[in-house]
């Protein structure tokens, strides 16, 4: 079974796109811990992050890291920091999420609200300084 992401990579279920490639894809979390918190996924999918060829996992790194650097371009934060838990979703997967405090990536915080237009605009904002 398809999980979610795979859906999204398929275009069956829409997105705030912020980067793409051949291998990986970034996207709008719709549950954000703090504004411009982003899902970044191989597109293959692999339940379990360690379960992917060494190869994959790399470059899904290298592959978040521009995508972090477009985050922090233009997000005010200190840092945009990197988290993995992989039990939400059976779809290896990184969340960047825009940091001041260690507490900002606490999972148990109440997710904030941003409407579909609001989502969108975040995501052309960052996407727009995306380097390859």
């Amino acid at each position: 079974m398809a999980s979610i992401f795979s859906k999204i990579v398929q275009g069956e279920i829409p997105c705030h796109k912020i980067a793409e490639s051949e291998s990986y894809l970034a996207f709008l979390d719709i549950n954000p811990l703090a504004k411009g918190h982003t899902l970044v996924i191989p597109k293959e999918e692999t339940d379990y992050i360690f379960d992917l060829d060494d190869e994959v996992l790399a470059g899904l790194m290298v592959f978040a890291k521009k995508v972090a650097m477009a985050i922090k371009a233009r997000v005010a934060c200190s840092r945009v920091g990197v988290t993995v838990i992989g039990l939400e979703v059976p779809h290896a997967h990184v969340h960047l999420i825009p940091i001041n405090m260690v507490n900002d990536m606490n999972f148990a915080k109440p997710k904030l609200e941003f409407t579909k237009e609001e989502l969108a605009a975040i995501a052309k904002d960052i996407s727009a300084f995306y380097r390859e």
